[in-house]
């Protein structure tokens, strides 16, 4: 296969973040876009040079010559479509988060194994210099025991739509599925998972909150109804913990980024340094990740297929590397941030099977 023919479902701000990564991977063709939208839909078109488009994705998925679509509409889209692509003899690589609930993530996921498709979620975060220098030293026993995680993620006013980006869409439940947690969190969450061997979680504490002012006139323009800020805890069945603070509007100046605690040595992600005691000695180590990326990427074989979610996906569908499970780790995440909203709704902790048995279905038709 000289090139993989993608097709594109959606023509918004997440597809024309997706097509410029698409732009830079010579195997790489678009050959085909949807959006409802058709003044947008042909104006993305001519820009990205896509010869066929369409306004139904249905028409799209008939195409013989696209081996696999790219997914990149609102969260409680995402699985009607990937399934009905599935149907069609296509691989999907579908936006974060897998979809607006567990139940539905797990019906493609399910789906996948039943038509043996490949289903890749993008999930940005694996691919960055500071996850693979940080899974490096893991896989070298250089953190031993890893116990605990803190998954960080901060914004003092970067609400989609309400502070300057974005439609409506993405605070609206009905769309989006929540706020902070689905939009952001999907990202850390999933990185600490993925650098600590996918742990399965067993119990869920959450609190969400909606307290910072916004805008009265775009609040009532966009419907917001989701939370820009999201806490929790989670205890996972090999004794490991993790602690969650996911910011889209907090009045602080900053916070730390995600951490990983391990009985030998400690990570920070960003900016990245390497923690540990030697001889009695308590060391704090920074690393220059602009030269390991370099070296890696010219000495590594097949290191260029890690450097992007989309430079992955390209090269597992060539079949030049395995496909990391990003499915099964965006699913995981998943639970973990179903077990975030239902714990808050109740007010108490809740285990891993009262989230799985509580998930419905949010899924809405195109």
């Amino acid at each position: 296969m000289d090139k993989v023919r993608i097709g594109i479902i959606g023509a918004g701000q997440i597809a024309k973040a997706h097509l410029e990564m698409y732009r830079d991977i010579p195997d790489a063709e678009v050959t085909a876009i949807c959006a409802l939208n058709e003044d947008n839909l042909k104006m993305v078109a001519q820009k990205w040079d896509i010869p066929h488009i369409y306004t139904d994705y249905r028409e799209l998925l008939k195409r013989d010559d696209i081996v696999a679509v790219d997914v990149c509409l609102h969260n409680n889209l995402h699985m009607p479509v990937t399934i009905d692509a599935f149907r069609e003899g296509k691989h999907v690589y579908c936006e974060k988060p897998l979809a607006g609930s567990y139940a539905d993530g797990a019906k493609m996921v399910g789906a996948a194994k039943q038509y043996g498709k490949m289903l890749h979620i993008q999930l940005s975060s694996l691919y960055t210099p500071e996850t693979r220098a940080a899974r490096r030293l893991i896989d070298g026993g250089a953190l031993g025991r890893i116990y605990h995680a803190r998954s960080v993620g901060f914004r003092r006013r970067g609400r989609p739509y309400v502070d300057g980006y974005g439609t409506e869409k993405f605070v609206q439940k009905k769309y989006a599925g929540g706020g902070a947690i689905y939009d952001m969190a999907v990202y850390h969450i999933s990185q600490l998972l993925y650098l600590m061997g996918m742990p399965q979680p067993q119990t869920i504490s959450g609190k969400l909150y909606q307290e910072t002012d916004m805008h009265e006139g775009r609040r009532k323009q966009s419907g917001y109804d989701v939370e820009e800020l999201g806490l929790g805890f989670v205890r996972f069945s090999n004794g490991i913990t993790m602690d969650i603070f996911e910011s889209w509007a907090v009045h602080m100046g900053n916070m730390e980024s995600s951490s990983l605690m391990g009985s030998k040595g400690g990570i920070r992600l960003k900016p990245f340094s390497y923690h540990t005691t030697i001889c009695d000695v308590d060391l704090d180590c920074t690393g220059n990740l602009e030269n390991m990326n370099f070296r890696w990427m010219n000495t590594i074989e097949d290191e260029y297929a890690y450097s992007s979610s989309q430079a992955h996906w390209i090269a597992a569908l060539k079949g030049e590397v395995p496909l990391l499970p990003t499915a099964e780790l965006a699913l995981c995440t998943m639970l973990i941030q179903e077990g975030l909203y239902l714990s808050d709704k109740v007010g108490s902790e809740v285990t891993a099977q009262e989230v799985i048995d509580n998930s419905v279905s949010t899924a809405v038709e195109v």
